[in-house]
């Protein structure tokens, strides 16, 4: 979100540099030797000692090391390089626990081996015959600031992950580099590193099979793909920090490598069911009115609109918990919440990480318990939205206490504003101030905020059903109440010491003492400069173990979605919090989701957010993901948010979000794109079980909802290099048009049955392009693949809690062998832990349709009608009980069946 700042004077801090280090100078570095190698069953362990001369390039070479190696599970290997004091930082399990081994390994499935090398020390990881991971392409250098290690890969590899990044989903292999190191990165250039990290990539070798390698560092890295002088391949890792601490998981299959990752990372957290409805917002929205408005307009144009958004608009000043008092004042703002909870509706608000240094109570609040970052035992300010800012520090374990008072206080259902959601901002974190940050108040942007509106503004017109005017409730105050004292610590106001910092040492994995912690001796691509530009100074000691923001940057918006979302959880312990952040680390989908952050109205942005999607849900397991659906940035076109509304449809994550100054977006403002919006939220809340289905498979199995075509064809080349075209859920292809002006898509159709979501069409795919012609801009290309069923509302509603009033149809559409099947998963929609759900499995065979499975849940409607495709008149046209449908080449018969327990249906 927001204004393009950024460059603002980024060159400042960018001084620092002229270009990147490329390692060059580590190639004389001795490498180790290793020793006292003892192979424990599950486990092997060894020393490796420098073997020669210290080079010390990039710090100080490391003299001792250790080496651990775990076969965790029959699919997992554990690969583990630190220094023999265990002085230096690694990834605290606070952010990322670690997955646990299995004691009952059975060694003859195990499918991954470890091969060692003594002296020089390389290793080797194994699947049969096939090499997988061979560090004996160059010397490992551990050093005080830089390590160093790369390893061979097979000529012209099909590499996927290293996020977060806008290039191609198949990776660049020559001459490309991948640098992890949050920053605020509007418009989301390519070849740059963005707001999160995810250091994991996917090797898949067609016929061979699939494997994947997680690097779990949180230090500020680059990881260049090249070839050497030789002509071979390598992959190879350049970090300021930390360990390496390897995750490899052997496959054999891409689904395999995402459901092993998400045993390391976590499985996804569920999200409600009205989630998955249709969302929108927009920076600069002039006041509660014009958001009102917007809820309105929606409703009048038939758009279903299931969740409204506000951005830091509603904020006094920019000021986090606070509400301007003109523009969006309390009681007003209560009857806004209030009407749309009472239309089945929800509200959702940003908040940013940065407090205003100013007289209002969470600044306040904060500094009595003295939970925000420090410099020594001055408290650390830079500039944000609000002006001067300050940033809590989530290692302060007082820091979660404060941040749940701050929530309970303004977000009180009774006093507050209730809010159903919450959007995180900023969080990588973002600084407007440069590096050196002198003096923070001279980067204010006061200059850049949307005009204050005049100070007493009714609304344009009246708003059905909401009160006259707004009426004030019995409450007119323009901010929370504060006489109702929220729950957590308050401490008295008066000054306090600060809190003091432990010291690293011998065994706490905390960090090397006397490094260069602003200007380091390697400096990886980042495209801000100095790594403290435009950030956090990453010379910064958090309370409690002593961590320094050189190692943790890369912390800071996954620790702030955590905790936002526990204290979103205490608000209402009993449902699931949504909670969406833009910054993230691996492991985060385990918490929240993520939005593809400040994106453009651009073509471009528009086809790269597939590979974004496709990346986070099936690679990095952050499956409620979603681009801002017609561009943040620039003005858009009706054409260009035509076909975004269709392809935003089928983003898990579905929301219209533009920035201020640019033209409004709303889909209700463009007759063709009003038309394309009620189409596909049709389609996308008839399907809203299936991917509700789809979703809660991922949070359990980890196995991807939404996945590029090789995850399905793995052994097809033709797929390897497909990004345009993805498959929702495991039945449904889309294919959308990708082109400016065109209504046409040359889409791919591997080896199997596929059937057209309109039409019902049989197309029997070979393995080729098929060009489909007359794409209007409220069409969206759709194919159900063969062997599929699909449950289905038999009709869309407005809000997704009326569709759950809905009756059901199942939808057949059978494979090559005349056979399908599928499944359907319900409960109540929203409790954190459902004490009753509803698995149902669906199997198609030889004319019958079988439902079994579990029934503790009763969605209280019924299976109203069975479809089968791929059907003609001349084969049911003497049939009584089914109706032949020749616009969809199929039949369907009437059913009536309580989804209560096992039955049966011929067809």
């Amino acid at each position: 979100m927001k204004l393009s700042l950024l460059f603002l004077a980024p060159l400042v801090g960018a001084a620092v540099l002229s270009s990147p280090h490329d390692g060059s100078s580590t190639t004389q570095c001795p490498g180790y030797r290793a020793s006292n190698v003892k192979n424990h069953g599950q486990t092997l362990t060894a020393d490796l000692t420098l073997a020669g001369k210290p080079c010390n390039s990039y710090g100080s070479d490391l003299k001792d090391l250790k080496l651990l190696v775990e076969y965790q599970t029959e699919d997992r290997l554990h690969v583990m390089i630190y220094d023999a004091d265990e002085q230096v930082y690694q990834v605290p399990e606070s952010v990322f626990p670690r997955p646990s081994s299995d004691s009952t390994i059975n060694f003859k499935k195990e499918a991954l081996q470890f091969k060692l090398q003594h002296d020089p020390f390389s290793f080797q990881v194994v699947r049969g015959e096939e090499v997988l991971f061979d560090t004996s392409a160059s010397h490992l250098v551990f050093q005080s600031q830089y390590l160093k290690l790369r390893t061979w890969l097979t000529n012209e590899p099909n590499l996927y992950g290293l996020g977060e990044h806008t290039d191609s989903l198949h990776l660049p292999t020559t001459n490309y580099t991948r640098t992890l190191w949050s920053r605020d990165a509007y418009g989301i250039p390519s070849d740059t590193n963005l707001y999160g990290n995810h250091p994991i990539y996917v090797d898949h070798r067609g016929e061979a099979g699939t494997h994947g390698v997680f690097l779990l560092n949180s230090n500020g890295m680059d990881i260049k793909i090249d070839q050497s002088d030789d002509g071979r391949q390598y992959l190879e890792y350049n970090t300021l920090g930390g360990v390496f601490d390897f995750y490899f998981v052997a496959g054999p299959t891409p689904k395999d490598v995402s459901m092993q990752y998400a045993e390391i990372a976590g499985t996804p957290v569920m999200q409600s069911y009205w989630t998955f409805g249709f969302h929108q917002c927009r920076y600069g929205y002039q006041d509660v009115y014009a958001v009102a408005e917007v809820v309105l307009n929606y409703s009048q144009a038939a758009i279903p609109l299931e969740t409204m958004w506000t951005d830091i608009d509603y904020m006094d000043g920019r000021k986090v918990f606070t509400l301007d008092p003109q523009r969006f004042p309390l009681h007003k703002m209560r009857q806004l919440v209030s009407y749309l909870h009472q239309h089945d509706q929800h509200y959702i608000v940003m908040v940013d990480p940065a407090v205003s240094d100013s007289n209002n109570t969470a600044f306040l609040r904060g500094m009595e318990q003295d939970i925000f970052l420090h410099r020594n035992d001055t408290v650390y300010r830079g500039a944000v939205w609000p002006g001067v800012a300050v940033f809590p520090d989530w290692f302060d374990s007082d820091t979660q206490d404060y941040w749940n008072g701050e929530f309970n206080d303004f977000f009180s259902a009774e006093h507050g504003v209730n809010i159903d959601g919450l959007w995180i901002d900023m969080n990588e974190a973002s600084n407007f101030c440069p590096w050196p940050c002198a003096d923070p108040a001279a980067f204010a942007v006061y200059d850049n905020l949307p005009p204050a509106p005049p100070p007493v503004r009714s609304p344009p017109y009246p708003l059905p059903g909401f009160p006259p005017d707004f009426q004030p409730s019995s409450s007119s105050s323009s901010k929370p109440s504060e006489k109702k004292k929220p729950s957590g610590k308050r401490t008295p106001s008066g000054k306090k010491t600060h809190k003091k910092r432990a010291q690293s040492g011998k065994g706490k994995k905390t960090g090397l003492p006397n490094r260069e912690l602003i200007d380091p001796p390697f400096h990886i691509a980042n495209a801000a400069g100095s790594l403290s530009n435009l950030t956090i100074d990453t010379d910064i000691v958090h309370a409690g173990e002593g961590y320094v923001e050189y190692d943790t940057h890369n912390l800071y918006g996954t620790m702030m979605s955590m905790a936002s979302r526990d204290a979103m959880q205490q608000r209402r312990p009993s449902v699931r919090p949504l909670v969406i952040t833009r910054s993230t680390f691996a492991g985060a989908g385990s918490h929240v989701g993520h939005w593809l952050g400040d994106n453009l109205s651009t073509w471009d942005k528009y086809r790269v957010s597939i590979a974004e999607m496709l990346a986070f849900a099936s690679i990095f397991q952050i499956p409620m993901i979603g681009s801002d659906v017609c561009g943040f940035g620039d003005d858009t076109t009706e054409q260009l948010c035509a076909r975004w509304a269709m392809l935003g449809g089928f983003y898990p994550f579905f929301r219209n979000h533009n920035n201020y100054g640019q033209i409004p977006q709303e889909f209700y403002r463009w007759p063709t794109v009003a038309d394309a919006a009620r189409k596909v939220i049709d389609i996308r809340y008839r399907l809203l079980d299936y991917l509700y289905t789809s979703f809660h498979t991922q949070t359990v199995t980890g196995e991807p909802f939404l996945q590029p075509l090789f995850y399905l064809y793995p052994e097809d080349r033709n797929v390897f290099t497909n990004q345009q075209q993805f498959f929702y859920g495991n039945s449904l292809m889309i294919s959308p048009v990708t082109e400016e002006n065109s209504t046409s898509v040359s889409a791919y159709f591997p080896d199997d049955l596929f059937y057209d979501w309109f039409t019902g069409k049989a197309i029997r795919g070979h393995g080729a392009n098929i060009t489909l012609s007359n794409i209007g801009l409220t069409d969206i290309p759709i194919h159900i693949r063969g062997g599929s069923i699909i449950p289905l509302r038999r009709d869309s509603a407005m809000t997704t809690t009326e569709l759950r009033r809905q009756g059901m149809e199942v939808l057949i559409a059978p494979g090559l062998d005349g056979t399908a099947s599928g499944e359907l998963y319900m409960d109540d929609g929203e409790s954190l832990n459902p004490s009753r759900t509803l698995q149902v499995q669906f199997h198609y065979s030889a004319g019958k349709l079988s439902i079994q499975g579990q029934f503790e849940y009763n969605p209280d409607v019924a299976v109203e009608s069975v479809t089968l495709l791929g059907q003609t008149s001349k084969h049911h046209g003497s049939r009584s009980d089914v109706e032949y449908n020749a616009g969809r080449e199929s039949v369907t018969k009437k059913t009536n069946i309580k989804l209560t327990g096992s039955s049966e249906v011929q067809l």
